[in-house]
């Protein structure tokens, strides 16, 4: 009789629907000129359009949103939380963000508070089995929070961490993106110039919500 009951309760209990809240962010500091800028958003729009991640973002019912990041007190959610479910959805966000404008210009490089912005945003998910923030940039920090602080705060808070490191300044910027930006249960992939961004970003989302590659 006891199985019987907790098969029912079981059964009632409705299961997740969404996989994955994800937050893409979008490094707009003073190192990222026009056509970079273009890169990223055109970048994100044709990730999200390849038949492959398309497929798995709708299976997956993921909820993602895009922020705009650059220096302290400079970070804007460019577009609010949608949920996939359909390849109308996908199109619709596809839309959006590529024509999305750029939100700052001038400004320093603060990844530690577009992580806290990210962590306080993501309170507003809608509730998914997984909570991740996306951070990709080309540069260190010259203002702001201590990105490490940060990034532990997020681990605190059950939300990983993954990045993109754009190494256009022949920096290592992908050492730092490891040592200080992700959390433990994160990953980096690497883009070598803005242009390899596209590249980066399909692979990396698509690690992310696919039930296969995640």
């Amino acid at each position: 009789m006891k199985s019987f009951l907790s098969a029912l309760l079981l059964a009632a209990t409705p299961a997740l629907a969404c996989d994955t809240a994800l937050i893409l962010t979008i490094d707009v500091s003073n190192s990222i000129d026009v056509a970079e800028y273009k890169l990223q958003t055109d970048g994100m729009t044709d990730a999200v359009l390849d038949a492959e991640v398309m497929e798995a973002l709708i299976q997956g019912q993921v909820a993602v949103s895009v922020m705009q990041w650059s220096g302290v007190g400079r970070q804007e959610v460019s577009i609010p939380w949608t949920q996939i479910r359909t390849e109308a959805d996908v199109r619709n966000f596809a839309a959006d963000a590529r024509t999305m404008p750029r939100a700052f210009v001038m400004s320093d490089t603060a990844p530690g508070d577009a992580i806290l912005f990210a962590l306080d945003f993501m309170q507003t998910a809608p509730t998914c089995e997984r909570q991740v923030i996306d951070i990709s940039g080309d540069g260190t920090p010259n203002a702001g929070s201590d990105t490490r602080t940060a990034s532990r705060q997020a681990e605190r808070q059950g939300v990983t961490i993954n990045g993109i490191a754009i190494e256009s300044m022949g920096v290592a910027i992908t050492t730092f993106f490891s040592r200080a930006v992700i959390t433990r249960d994160g990953f980096v992939i690497t883009a070598r110039t803005h242009r390899d961004y596209p590249r980066a970003i399909r692979e990396k989302i698509l690690r992310e919500v696919s039930r296969v590659f995640g």
